[in-house]
């Protein structure tokens, strides 16, 4: 074995490892987040998280590179990854709300397999057999997990594919804007975008006259919240792109599912919320769907599904 050959072993562990805590964190986030229901609107969680987010990742990168840092390349394609991550927080937010958390987590894996038809619809990249078969397989579960949802909650059991979506047409933006700047750069003006979107989604619901999306002053602990998961979504996002310098994305892309796994754990423990197999079924088509798709890749790569992301934290 040679010294080169071991390096690379380290690194790839490395990098699995980085990336199964990063992911992993993003569920923390997730289940703290659960814990405002109720208290707060989906809506107002969103904007007050994103505006931490924006305020703290600005000055990180003022702090490493002054007022040159703050650059605005292809801004209109910005302005959409701001409008896209806020819609799917919103989504994703108000959804695990009103469902069990690793439901709405399952669901919202279905972003890369949209990413791929989106990209055949926009890029006009093609869309093979794998990712048409993955697709049906995901939706299959999608159906098979929102069974229960959709007679209890209605139209909202959708929010997750919402969520999905958003996801699927950030990824599509960030694959445009991935060489214009740094990873610091992407993230500040991502959450920068984000927070004025979010914040005009809270206002638009306050004064809708719909009850659950009254925006009242909140308690000190819900702020405390936002802040945290600001400081550790942002973190982990950072976590997952060091990750991506130790190893290939395509051998972090399973360590996604890791949330699916904590989301499960955390909703059980904390909120006792606990699937039955129809539903654990269910969940188990989508990650099928989506490791499935991943191995096709690995043995034939092509450039129709970048790499996977977790919820939009």
């Amino acid at each position: 074995m040679t010294s080169g050959s071991s390096g690379n072993r380290d690194d790839a562990r490395a990098g699995m490892l980085f990336a199964l805590v990063g992911f992993a964190s993003l569920s923390i986030g997730d289940g703290i987040i659960k814990s405002i229901a109720g208290e707060w609107p989906g809506t107002a969680v969103a904007a007050l998280r994103y505006s931490f987010g924006a305020i703290g990742l600005a000055t990180i990168l003022f702090m490493k590179e002054g007022r040159a840092g703050f650059r605005l390349p292809m801004w209109k394609a910005q302005v959409a990854r701001g409008f896209f991550v806020a819609m799917a927080t919103v989504c994703f937010f108000s959804a695990i709300f009103l469902m069990p958390l690793a439901e709405a987590t399952a669901i919202q894996f279905t972003s890369p397999m949209l990413t791929g038809l989106l990209s055949a619809l926009l890029l006009k990249e093609r869309a093979s057999k794998r990712i048409w078969i993955a697709t049906v397989v995901a939706f299959a579960g999608v159906l098979v997990v929102l069974r229960p949802n959709i007679a209890l909650l209605g139209w909202a059991a959708l929010l997750p594919l919402g969520s999905a979506l958003g996801m699927a047409f950030l990824m599509i933006f960030n694959r445009k804007v991935s060489n214009s700047g740094s990873g610091l750069l992407m993230q500040v003006l991502v959450a920068g975008f984000a927070a004025p979107f979010l914040i005009l989604a809270a206002t638009i619901g306050h004064f809708s006259g719909f009850a659950p999306l009254q925006v009242g002053w909140p308690e000190t602990s819900v702020i405390a919240r936002c802040a945290f998961v600001a400081v550790t979504a942002s973190t982990a996002h950072w976590i997952v792109y060091t990750a991506t310098t130790k190893a290939s994305a395509a051998t972090i892309a399973p360590m996604v599912y890791v949330q699916l796994i904590m989301a499960l754990g955390i909703g059980m423990i904390f909120y006792g919320d606990f699937p039955d197999a129809v539903s654990i079924a269910g969940s188990a088509l989508i990650v099928a769907a989506g490791l499935w798709l991943w191995r096709q890749r690995q043995i034939k790569p092509r450039r129709e599904v970048p790499p996977m992301e977790g919820t939009p934290d």
